[in-house]
């Protein structure tokens, strides 16, 4: 792709937009024999970070606990090449385990993955907070970024 690299990055306020627009991660760690494990999560940006959050004796926890790299990608437009956008992210992973934190991104996710969004109701809070012993938040702080959007392109390859 050369010279056209440069051409189809996205900035920094376009990376921002299209991880509010878009839904699910890839986030790829190092299993236990050393081949990548990938798993489809759902995610928020909180201060321009991504942040997941999973059980904590999930099997991307105890690679990420092995190795705090991954690598993890939001991308779309897979039906027309001309479409493509995507962010990969190379990033050293934070496990938050307090209660507080784990609470707070199960609020954010019913907000943001909730039909509708609004406000959650007493039971959605009294659930999270019954969940939130089990769980934790992965916050992937990014080392290196790579993005692209074809449509920059025009349709001129």
């Amino acid at each position: 792709m050369g010279n056209k690299r440069k051409q189809i990055e996205m900035s920094e306020e376009e990376i921002q937009a299209f991880l509010e627009e878009e839904r699910v991660a890839i986030v790829s760690s190092f299993g236990p024999r050393g081949w990548p494990h990938s798993m489809p999560l759902w995610y928020q940006v909180v201060d321009g970070r991504i942040r997941s959050w999973t059980f904590a004796k999930s099997q991307k926890v105890k690679n990420i606990e092995r190795d705090p790299r991954a690598t993890v990608l939001v991308e779309a437009g897979y039906d027309q090449y001309s479409e493509l956008r995507g962010v990969m992210y190379e990033a050293e992973t934070v496990i938050h385990s307090d209660l507080d934190t784990v609470v707070e991104y199960g609020l954010g996710a019913a907000a943001r993955y909730t039909p509708g969004g609004g406000e959650p109701t007493p039971e959605m809070v009294e659930a999270f907070r019954a969940q939130a012993p089990k769980r934790v938040v992965l916050e992937f702080v990014p080392v290196h970024t790579v993005s692209w959007d074809h449509r920059k392109l025009g349709g001129v390859y």
